[in-house]
């Protein structure tokens, strides 16, 4: 009997065409109890908190280093190219792997994504590298 859960990853990623996307991956939750599941124990390399007040919105970008973004409080919005959007809240996250392609000098028409505040209150992130 396999009683192993799954915890969805939202991944911002660069796709083939150096466009940054989303999908959607598994983590199997297999190690712990059947009252308490956990992944593997994943790496890490430090993280850092942000506070980023009402009206922020940053220009394209790509992530430098792989990274869980986690929402602590308030909204986060990421728009892509071609106008796809997607809106994080509080308790929320996504793991940010949309770096320039190997070879490639960045170009804000092609690569990466932006970020901005949504609603009236700050946003609080937490990034954790990979």
């Amino acid at each position: 009997m396999n009683t192993a859960a799954e915890f969805t990853r939202v991944t911002l990623f660069t796709d083939t065409d150096g466009r940054a996307r989303f999908r959607e991956d598994a983590i199997t939750l297999n190690e712990g109890t059947p009252s308490s599941m956990l992944s593997g124990l994943m790496p890490s390399a430090g993280f850092q908190l942000r506070h980023s007040p009402v009206g922020f919105r940053s220009s394209f970008h790509c992530t430098i280093t792989p990274q869980w973004v986690f929402i602590l409080s308030g909204q986060m919005e990421i728009g892509l190219h071609g106008g796809a959007a997607r809106l994080f809240a509080a308790g929320q996250h996504f793991y940010s792997a949309d770096t320039v392609p190997a070879g490639a000098m960045f170009d804000a028409g092609v690569h990466g994504h932006w970020s901005r505040q949504v609603g009236d209150a700050p946003l609080v992130t937490l990034f954790v590298r990979g």
